[in-house]
């Protein structure tokens, strides 16, 4: 199974980008994060016309996640259960027998903010919620936009952003917990040393620079194999760009 993900910033603004993606690249799942429209805003016709099955939480102006996919949808669930959210940021459906989760992560503007309180407690809470699922669903999936830089060699300057929002302790804390319940990070253990990224900051010609970060991740449960993962970085270069690049994988 071909699986993508990609944070679009607005699929109002890049919905021709992303009907282009599925037809030059042929994913069999691509999750989206930030689409930033209601669910009822979303042209879904252009993706049913093309034979994808969709599933959309979304949300006006901010956030908002999505599940694209060939194969049927089954038992989408969308918010992090047991848990007061008011923001749109988890969907989870089965499909090919296999569970597989879009996130977008709060960004957490600052440490010690109360957005990054809110991001702690977001991530506590779903990693909780990742410990339930995994007494049920042995082959699961993660995908999306973590907003944190798992390890320095994601990173493309350690120094500078040393303690800062993104690769803070607590904020890797939390990630690790989420693979101490039997995940791991696909990129980094097919490419243990390579140095990409996924985001680069709009200003001062960062991506031009390659002045980014490794946050968009895909996480799968050990037990399924991953092959062939790899960050579409040209999509970045695009004419109006997202400021994120798709990320993809190929689970047996």
């Amino acid at each position: 199974m071909k699986i993508s993900s990609w944070n679009v910033n607005s699929l109002k603004i890049r919905q021709n980008q992303v009907l282009s993606f599925l037809e030059k690249e042929e994913p069999d799942v691509l999750v989206l994060q930030e689409i930033k429209q209601t669910d009822d805003a979303v042209n879904i016709e252009e993706f049913k016309n093309n034979n994808w099955n969709i599933e959309l939480f979304g949300q006006k102006t901010y956030n908002g996640v999505a599940i694209i996919s060939k194969y049927q949808i089954n038992t989408p669930l969308r918010g992090i259960k047991n848990y007061s959210d008011s923001q749109s940021r988890f969907i989870s459906a089965e499909i090919e027998n296999r569970l597989i989760i879009c996130v977008y992560v709060p960004n957490g503007q600052e440490v010690a903010s109360e957005k990054y309180f809110y991001k702690l407690a977001w991530l506590e809470n779903f990693a909780d919620y990742l410990a339930d699922l995994r007494k049920t669903y042995p082959r699961i999936v993660i995908l999306g936009d973590f907003n944190i830089a798992p390890a320095d060699i994601d990173v493309y300057s350690p120094e500078k952003w040393q303690g800062k929002i993104l690769c803070s302790d607590a904020e890797r804390a939390t990630l690790q917990k989420i693979f101490d319940l039997g995940f791991y990070d696909s990129f980094r253990r097919e490419n243990p040393e390579a140095r990409e990224f996924s985001w680069w900051d709009y200003r001062a010609g960062a991506f031009q620079k390659n002045l980014g970060m490794r946050i968009d991740l895909a996480l799968v449960s050990e037990g399924i194999n991953a092959k062939n993962c790899r960050i579409c970085r040209e999509y970045r270069g695009l004419e109006r760009p997202s400021d994120h690049a798709p990320i993809w994988l190929e689970i047996d």
